[in-house]
This record gives structure tokens, sequence and C-alpha cells, in this order.
């Protein structure tokens, strides 16, 4: 599973817990019957998170992308290792990652046609 993830300047460590959760717990893997039942523990899937500031674009105006939206550094990289942390460790996993703020190319091979944005202000 390929995590992609953007941190805003709202976001606290109670929502990267509240993320982690969720996202551990999603049932978004085929059981034998080909319902999306199984979570990742239940297939033996493995992670890999990647932090993505561009999720936070603004487009509404214009044609040149804000990213106002998106933390700094300083507000991002600390959230972001902690949220890596937190993933391993409740998942049991050495977590695959990318390097916050450097330049990656990633191939992405999607099975299936699920992919799922998860904001935690939409928590409730």
């Amino acid at each position: 599973m390929v995590i992609l993830v953007g941190i805003t300047h709202g976001d606290e460590k109670e929502d990267v817990d509240w993320l982690v959760r969720k996202i551990l717990g999603l049932r978004i893997f085929d059981d034998e019957a080909g319902v999306m039942n199984l979570n990742l523990e239940q297939v033996g899937g493995e992670l890999m998170v990647v932090s993505q500031f561009t999720l936070h674009a603004r487009t509404k105006k214009g044609n040149r992308p804000s990213y106002v939206d998106a933390a700094g550094p300083d507000k991002a990289i600390p959230l972001y290792e902690y949220f890596l942390e937190e993933i391993s460790r409740l998942s049991g996993q050495v977590v695959a990652h990318g390097v916050f703020g450097a330049h990656m190319r990633l191939e992405l091979m999607n099975d299936g046609p699920v992919t799922l944005i998860i904001d935690t202000d939409n928590k409730i």
C-alpha cells in the first residue's frame, strides 16, 4: 500500500494518531469472495509512505496551483517523521518511505479502482 501524506498548518499529533489507526483498520482488500473486507494486516500487505505537499494544492483560481495550505518544513517534517514512527510501531513493519522534500520518481500500479483520500478535517 502506498500512502501519500500531505501535512497542513492545522495538523497535530492527534491527527496523525487518528490517521494511522484509520489507515491500518481500513478494510480495502478483497476477501475470497472478492469483497473488500480485509485490512492490511490480514492480507500481509506492506507499506510505503511518501510526503506529498501537492495534495494541498489550491486550483480554484487561475491555472497555477497554490500550495499555501501545505505546512512548511518546520511543522511538516516532525509530523511526517511521527507518522512514520507510529505507522511502523502499530503495524509492526519496517515501513519503506521517501525523503521529505526530495525529488522522487515513483511508479505506482493501481490494482483496481481504489484510491482513497482521508482528510483529518473530516474525522467526525
